[in-house]
């Protein structure tokens, strides 16, 4: 049985110093794909967004400035507020959010819960699938 953590946040998208938007969004993380972490984008509208990438990048990226690419995140403080920064880029353009930082460390913390960081192998269960092809 696969466990899955979610939490459906409102994160900003920076257009300007001076200005954001809200983008509902959703974090997902499934113990059956223990080294990814889901992002869905504009999840009420007809064509949502789906972005995967490292848990590890992520679980880095609270504390101190993590990935190089198409995913980057750093923590920040913005008007007295500690908050997450994700920049995404992609061939149809590039992205900079913005989220509180404590909403995204609990629900990493719930993740690292499920499956604790090092641990990943060990729930794709490799070891085991290892074994039953050495011994046919």
């Amino acid at each position: 049985m696969h466990t899955v953590v979610e939490r459906e946040v409102e994160m900003r998208l920076v257009l300007s110093p001076e200005r954001s938007v809200a983008v509902p969004a959703r974090f997902s993380y499934r113990t059956d794909d223990p080294y990814a972490v889901h992002m869905t984008f504009h999840i009420y509208s007809e064509k949502p967004v789906d972005w995967t990438f490292a848990r590890e990048l992520l679980v880095k990226g609270v504390t101190q400035p993590s990935g190089d690419g198409d995913v980057r995140v750093w923590p920040t403080c913005v008007a007295g507020r500690k908050m997450l920064c994700l920049a995404l880029s992609s061939p149809n353009g590039d992205a900079l959010l913005e989220t509180p930082s404590d909403v995204v460390a609990a629900w990493l913390a719930r993740t690292l819960h499920a499956v604790p960081q090092g641990s990943e192998s060990e729930a794709l269960g490799l070891d085991e699938q290892l074994i039953e092809l050495l011994e046919r």
